[in-house]
């Protein structure tokens, strides 16, 4: 069997997501056959090679792939554990998931709902949360009043925030559900959304994602999950 770069077979078997596998390598808490590897592109040949993270073996046999669509409700941690004990996104899993190490896809903050995907794709997570991929992520806010011409302007020509600009953003005004504006982005900031407003004077009141690329969160209902198919991700 062909060699494969370390970071994409330990990414393959689900056992954590790819940033976090990336970190155990750059730390040095990965081996393959007893030597310390830091090097992501690593060569390793499944049939062969012994993997090891934190000293526990790896299997090297690939999980079949798993989609999972969730509508996070406000609470709710994007994660799969919390050393405090609060509310993951893996708590409200049917009990046939909880073992397939699904992890999140991107983050929704705990004030924040909607669509979440989970999945144990490695190299899918890597392609929707890589900035250079630019992948549409919609969402609906509800502020206080309603922005100025001037602020909808700066909104879509891009803000200067403390880590960086933003790129332009897709803003529309909705009709209140209690959400009365649309917002279309394609970056990942750490609450992004909270401070573009916040910027503006406005306070973000409530945040729902509805969509991610082409994957649409529709009818699901809070707290539930549906299982889609790879062609449809």
């Amino acid at each position: 069997m062909n060699s494969e770069s370390l970071l994409r077979v330990l990414s393959g078997t689900g056992i954590a997501s790819r940033r976090r596998l990336a970190d155990a390598i750059k730390q040095g808490r990965v081996s393959v056959n007893g030597e310390v590897i830091t090097d992501f592109r690593h060569p390793v040949n499944r049939e062969e090679d012994y993997i090891a993270l934190d000293g526990q073996p790896v299997g090297l046999e690939a999980q079949e792939p798993v989609y999972l669509i969730l509508n996070k409700p406000k609470g709710v941690l994007s994660t799969v554990s919390d050393e405090r004990g609060r509310s993951t996104v893996i708590d409200l899993l049917p009990a046939r998931y909880r073992s397939l190490r699904l992890y999140p896809v991107g983050r929704l903050d705990r004030d924040s709902t909607g669509l979440l995907l989970l999945t144990n794709d490695g190299r899918l997570t890597n392609r929707l949360t890589h900035p250079g991929f630019e992948h549409e992520k919609e969402y609906l806010i509800h502020i206080k009043g309603k922005l100025t011409g001037g602020e909808l302007k700066k909104l879509t020509m891009g803000l200067e925030l403390e880590d960086g600009r933003t790129s332009p953003a897709v803003i529309k005004e909705v009709e209140p559900t209690p959400y009365n504006y649309s917002v279309t982005i394609h970056e990942g900031k750490k609450r992004q959304l909270r401070r573009m407003f916040a910027a503006l004077g406005h306070k973000v009141l409530a945040l729902k994602r509805v969509r991610l690329g082409e994957l649409k969160l529709g009818d699901l209902k809070e707290g539930e999950v549906k299982e889609v198919g790879k062609g449809e991700v």
